[in-house]
């Protein structure tokens, strides 16, 4: 008998279905990848397995776990299995951590009251968990103290802490390099081993590889190809599966750096420091019109520090930034890295985007060329950002941020969250946008491959090294 087995699961809005009838099952050793562009309907999939979609979607099909049959209609009888029996590893790690509770204190929580541990026991095992996860010194600290990378790396251990014999991973390792995305495979498939059942949604072709298993690539709300992972990603069958798997950044051609106009940031030698560890020092760079400059670098390693210390959003430890004078504030902007949390949640996206258009003077007309550009249906402007998906939220992220037509963006993981296809898309709008409307992009990725083929020059952080230089075509870390 399966674990899971779900029969014709629909999701739809009003009345007008967003997924079709998906059958799927779960057995025990054996992973499932659904792998599929944003906004296919993989999180939806997962949501109604689990009764946890928005209130304003319906769901019909039933979900049978061993010999308890689970009509997904009604939600709530869901809800005491979760945590016990079924888990999800969330898409949003900042929407599933309390953020007055210490890291470690909040994995310590699930075992305590969903695992029965004593306190002693509890807190013991959230430090290993957190140790095997690379998060030795984070117990202590509060999720606004994390790296995007660092905090999906505490919700995975919180979420896990449970033990649940049947976990749905939805997008486990976004933002997570790709070191720290072996880890989170190998923390996955280490519970098959015990008789577990294992259901990963994800854009990341490597990660997929790295399950193995079954897959099943959904586009638009419908199955379009299923078999086992390694055949399927090695000989794909279908058009569309052929696609999404040559648009993998390795498969790339480099791009070809544009002209290069007036100077809009000089920094010099900035220097970092968090929890009394120096992350970097004596780094100087500049940034030009048009230009494209790629970060990478380990989760933790300072990336995005780097980029609020840029925009002025808070200090370095040493050194200085000097941004041009003769522009606004405006004309510095950043692409956050969890859009979730940059969007207001009680308002229509639509709202939020017209109101943004009508402060900078943009004709709203705009907003409707930047939809189609980004390849988003204007029947998301209707929605919360909670019923959106986060590929499509990404996206619409950065078609807030055009409409203030910046003269430097810090770009922080900007497709963490989607398919190689839009990938591809997204990031040729921010190149375009560089090229055409003189606009500095600072790109930061944990995908080398996507950096390298796409930034003028590339600086490569590293939190064990303490001075990087930023001035040299492909930028190292200098010991």
């Amino acid at each position: 008998m399966s674990l899971l087995k779900a029969d014709d699961i629909t999701v739809s809005q009003g009345g007008t279905p967003i997924l079709y009838p998906v059958s799927l099952y779960l057995e025990a050793g054996e992973p499932l990848v659904v792998l599929g562009e944003t906004g296919s309907g993989k999180s939806l999939l997962a949501q109604a397995v689990m009764g946890t979609l928005p209130a304003e979607l319906s769901a019909k099909g039933r979900v049978a776990l061993g010999d308890r049959i689970l009509d997904v209609a009604r939600p709530r009888d869901f809800r005491p299995l979760w945590g016990r029996e079924i888990a999800v590893l969330p898409q949003e790690p900042w929407l599933s951590l309390d953020p007055l509770m210490r890291a470690g204190t909040q994995v310590a929580e699930t075992h305590r009251l969903v695992r029965g541990l004593d306190g002693a026991a509890a807190n013991a095992r959230a430090v290993s968990d957190l140790d095997r996860l690379g998060l030795s010194g984070a117990a202590r600290r509060y999720p606004h103290e994390l790296s995007g990378g660092m905090a999906q790396r505490v919700a995975i251990a919180a979420a896990r802490a449970g033990g649940a014999r049947i976990v749905i991973a939805d997008e486990p390792t976004k933002g997570l390099d790709a070191a720290r995305r072996d880890d989170v495979a190998e923390l996955l498939l280490a519970e098959l081993s015990q008789g577990g059942g294992l259901m990963v949604i994800t854009h990341d072709l490597a990660l997929a590889q790295k399950i193995g298993g079954r897959m099943m690539i959904l586009r638009e709300g419908r199955v379009v190809e299923a078999g086992p992972t390694a055949a399927l990603l090695a000989a794909p069958q279908e058009p569309y599966s052929r696609e999404l798997i040559a648009a993998d950044p390795e498969n790339w051609t480099k791009r070809v750096p544009g002209a290069h106009g007036a100077s809009v940031l000089t920094a010099t030698d900035l220097a970092v420091e968090r929890g009394g560890q120096q992350l970097f020092s004596e780094l100087s760079l500049s940034l030009a019109e048009g230009e494209v400059l790629g970060v990478t670098g380990a989760s933790g390693c300072g990336k995005s520090t780097l980029g609020d210390i840029l925009l002025g959003l808070v200090p370095s430890s040493a050194g200085h930034v000097d941004r041009r004078k003769d522009l606004p504030p405006t004309a510095y902007q950043k692409l956050y890295q969890d859009p979730v949390a940059a969007f207001p949640r009680h308002r229509t996206l639509g709202q939020t985007l017209t109101d943004v258009a009508r402060h900078h003077g943009e004709e709203i007309a705009r907003i409707d060329a930047l939809l189609q550009r980004l390849g988003l249906a204007p029947v998301l402007l209707t929605r919360r950002p909670a019923a959106v998906s986060g590929g499509e939220l990404q996206r619409l992220s950065l078609l807030r941020l055009l409409l203030v037509r910046p003269k430097l963006i810090f770009a922080d993981e900007p497709t963490s969250r989607l398919d190689p296809i839009t990938q591809q898309q997204v990031i040729a709008l921010l190149t375009e946008t560089a090229e055409r409307e003189g606009c500095a992009v600072v790109l930061v990725s944990h995908d080398t491959a996507l950096v390298e083929r796409t930034a003028d020059r590339v600086l490569a952080l590293d939190r064990a090294l303490l001075q990087i230089d930023a001035r040299a075509p492909v930028a190292r870390a200098l010991h």
